[in-house]
């Protein structure tokens, strides 16, 4: 894929996985959660793959050393929320002008086709900054997006915890995979503030403050919402499993180990 790299956030503890292991270490089909979107993400040639580590960044830096150069790392000394996350990258890809994938790497299975969907959308709108989303059966817990009436352009994002009634009604949710172009993101990020419930930079904040400057915000609806589903528990974590390997064509053994088809 051409003039595009990819930020993955992986600096993250997981305060309910009930362990110190870093969340994306945490193993799924007997491999830690980041491999699994790190093999989509070489499989699509990306320019550049920036993983951001802060929570025993050691240990995330070894078990990702097998990709050798095809994986850098950026260091995020304190978790201040996915907006600092991003934002951490920003002399690493000093000069850089093309467009950003920014994904969670905790979202195993984020698939080729959905990444590429959502990149094509947002080159066709000539948007700032574009969101995937999802409509799952249960959008508890998730941010919402805040859609413009008609077409694919959204207003805002809202956080669950910060979000009023009326807002907690909309079914579509923010995946927490975005597509921004490089030269609005820095700008923008250095616009967050942390005045929400959680005291954190949001990365979701940057659609509003796009919005604002007159900026196209665009959307992109994933067409099987399991693909936005994260991990925030060993719970979550179990079922994830069970529903992936029941699921046909989503998961395929590879030399004795699992490894999701892109």
């Amino acid at each position: 894929m051409d003039n595009i790299v990819a930020i993955v956030l992986a600096a993250g503890k997981g305060k309910r996985m009930k362990s110190d292991l870093p969340k994306v270490l945490h193993t799924l089909f007997g491999r830690p959660l980041i491999e699994h979107l790190v093999d989509t993400l070489i499989s699509m040639s990306i320019n550049r793959i920036v993983v951001v580590v802060g929570h025993r960044a050691d240990l995330v830096q070894k078990a990702l050393a097998k990709y050798g150069d095809s994986v850098e790392f950026v260091v995020q000394e304190k978790q201040l929320g996915t907006g600092h996350a991003v934002i951490v990258t920003e002399n690493a890809l000093s000069g850089y002008s093309g467009d950003i994938l920014v994904l969670a790497g905790d979202v195993p299975f984020l698939s080729r086709n959905t990444i590429e969907r959502l990149v094509a959308l947002h080159r066709q709108e000539k948007a700032a900054a574009t969101v995937l989303s999802a409509i799952p059966p249960d959008p508890k817990g998730y941010g919402r997006i805040v859609r413009i009436p008609g077409g694919n352009l959204v207003d805002r994002i809202v956080e669950h915890k910060d979000a009023n009634p009326e807002e907690l009604k909309i079914g579509e949710i923010n995946s927490g995979t975005f597509c921004f172009d490089a030269r609005q993101l820095f700008p923008a990020l250095r616009e967050v503030k942390a005045d929400n419930s959680q005291k954190e930079y949001y990365i979701t904040d940057v659609m509003a403050i796009l919005r604002h400057k007159g900026l196209k915000t665009a959307v992109c609806l994933a067409t099987d919402p399991d693909e936005a589903l994260g991990v925030n528990s060993a719970e979550q974590l179990a079922e994830l499993e069970n529903r992936f390997a029941d699921k046909s064509g989503n998961y395929a053994p590879a030399g004795g180990r699992g490894r999701i088809k892109s």
